[in-house]
């Protein structure tokens, strides 16, 4: 695989954005961009539109002086603060921000960019360590001091010059604590809200990047997804999300649910960012003046849909406009080139009664190794008790069902265990595996999310979206694109791939995003249309 330096990667990237027809900087664009304009009122001009321009764009413009890190980060600060009341996805700001920028700015005026994250705010889920800040899950446990050292991924955004812009909101726990928990909610930041629908749910857990995302509050956010929760919160958010292979995105100092599914992961409102994103989360991208690692040429290649084969798998149960959309987006996708052949993948029900048994196990051994690196509750037990007597713990929903069922499952030295886990995961492989072999496929298309539901915490959220689960168990990649929306409401594209396809995943979805040309900004609604989810639909962790 042939390797680039960052300024041939940014100037490969910028030409398959002219090439793709993304949006390039408009000297006329002020920071809010298209939609009507949120709360607040627009930033000073910076001549670009921060709905819609790239990170090699912005790369351009800091590469000729043109724009500045600082004044970059300062309109995402200007927004968070006149916006974000709106919907509440940011819990904090890292008073070091600006700091950061003016870093950045004296390395691109020395010419020692660090690669294409330099002086790019980037958002974190509130489950990522970070040193100088707290980092909580969502609850009131751990807000007390901050870790002691960054998590894996922070030390590599820090590196390769990224802005730590601050902290979101997230469902609490990562939705892993009430059998019928309400996503976007946690003790700590309160409810995030859909910035398309002020009354519909963002989904769950990387809730708060997702909506800070949709709303334009930072360029990038890093989200983690145990099954669904960097995919379910994008595609109802609007954005772009992808969940890497297991294992390609460090977990360390990250708060976990299960070691055998957990992975951050990058969003952003374009394919274009979120690869570049990835290339610095994994360590592929250039971290310092002269690395040599580099992006796979995959992602610097612009292929088009042409002689692609892709397997349509329908959901039904996400309701009959959800199909009808899936339906015009395959004729679109046809229109390309691109051949469209429907799939059902198989063992889907054996996977939905495998894993949630797994996870309680996991979920045990992976927090109480967790908890004893931080002040506060040092193990489940402890925490359950916190939860118990904490009543602001309890101000959305009660329960905490999952974390007492952890506490009484098999330990993960069971055989019983051992046993479920290893079916578990093989089924889940061989079921896409087996899925693109047959059909010679390049990837598995489906729906990522029905229309998101009104936020209800007296009902809590319904169940769990399946699409996300077959990649999710197998630690194979799979990536949201906005495909579309039903009423106000966006609904993403989900594409699955196999093991470690993930630069090809990637390209095939910068692709389709072109010829979908699905995104649009939120209008900051505050109601539309009917109050309910669609049947088994919800919770996602």
């Amino acid at each position: 695989m042939r390797k680039r330096s960052a300024a041939a990667l940014i100037t490969a990237l910028v030409a398959v954005s002219l090439c793709t027809g993304a949006p390039g900087p408009r000297a006329e664009a002020a920071g809010s961009g298209a939609g009507t304009p949120p709360p607040g009122g627009r930033p000073p001009q910076l001549g670009v539109d921060l709905d819609t321009v790239t990170i090699p764009q912005l790369q351009a413009r800091m590469a000729d002086g043109s724009l500045t890190s600082s004044a970059l980060t300062t309109a995402y600060l200007r927004r968070i603060r006149t916006v974000d009341p709106e919907i509440n996805a940011v819990l904090r700001t890292d008073p070091t921000a600006l700091r950061q920028a003016a870093a950045s700015d004296a390395r691109h005026r020395g010419g020692a960019a660090r690669g294409p994250l330099d002086g790019i705010p980037v958002l974190l889920k509130d489950n990522v360590n970070t040193r100088d800040m707290p980092t909580t899950a969502g609850s009131l446990a751990l807000a007390g001091s901050p870790p002691d050292a960054d998590a894996a991924l922070v030390a590599r955004l820090r590196e390769a010059g990224a802005v730590i812009l601050g902290k979101t909101n997230l469902s609490e726990w990562a939705n892993f604590r009430a059998e019928k928990p309400t996503s976007g909610w946690s003790a700590v930041g309160g409810q995030t809200h859909n910035p398309y629908v002020l009354d519909r749910n963002p989904c769950g857990s990387s809730s708060g990047s997702a909506a800070a995302l949709a709303a334009s509050l930072a360029q990038v956010a890093i989200g983690t997804e145990t099954d669904g929760s960097i995919v379910c919160p994008a595609g109802m958010n609007g954005v772009v999300g992808h969940k890497p292979s297991l294992g390609l995105v460090s977990q360390a100092g990250v708060v976990p649910i299960s070691a055998e599914q957990d992975t951050a992961g990058p969003m952003a409102r374009n394919v274009i960012d979120t690869a570049l994103t990835l290339s610095v989360l994994s360590g592929r991208g250039p971290s310092r003046p002269g690395a040599p690692r580099g992006l796979p040429d995959e992602l610097t290649r612009s292929t088009g849909l042409r002689g692609k084969r892709i397997g349509l798998w329908r959901l039904p149960s996400l309701g009959a406009e959800v199909d009808a959309l899936i339906t015009r987006t395959a004729e679109k996708l046809r229109k390309a080139g691109a051949e469209v052949v429907e799939v059902t993948p198989p063992y889907q029900q054996r996977l939905a009664a495998l894993e949630f048994p797994a996870l309680l196990s996991e979920f045990h051994r992976d927090i109480d190794a967790y908890l004893g690196t931080r002040d506060g509750p040092r193990n489940l037990a402890e925490l359950i008790e916190f939860h118990r007597t904490h009543p602001a713990e309890r101000t959305c929903f009660a329960g905490q069902e999952l974390f007492e069922r952890a506490l009484a499952a098999p330990s993960t030295s069971d055989p019983e265990y051992r046993a479920r886990r290893a079916e578990l995961t093989d089924l889940a492989r061989r079921s896409l595996d087996e899925t693109l072999a047959a059909h010679r496929l390049d990837a598995i298309a489906s729906p990522t999310n029905p229309p998101a539901w009104t936020t209800n915490c007296a009902r809590g959220d319904n169940d769990v979206i399946p699409s996300s689960t077959p990649a999710a168990v197998a630690g194979y990649p799979s990536l949201s694109v906005p495909a579309g929306f039903v009423d106000e409401l966006p609904v993403g594209l989900l594409l699955m791939a196999g093991d470690r396809k993930d630069a090809e995943l990637l390209s095939l979805g910068a692709a389709v995003e072109h010829r979908l040309d699905a995104w649009r900004a939120p209008r900051y609604l505050p109601s539309v249309g009917a109050a309910t989810p669609a049947a088994g639909v919800g919770a996602t962790r």
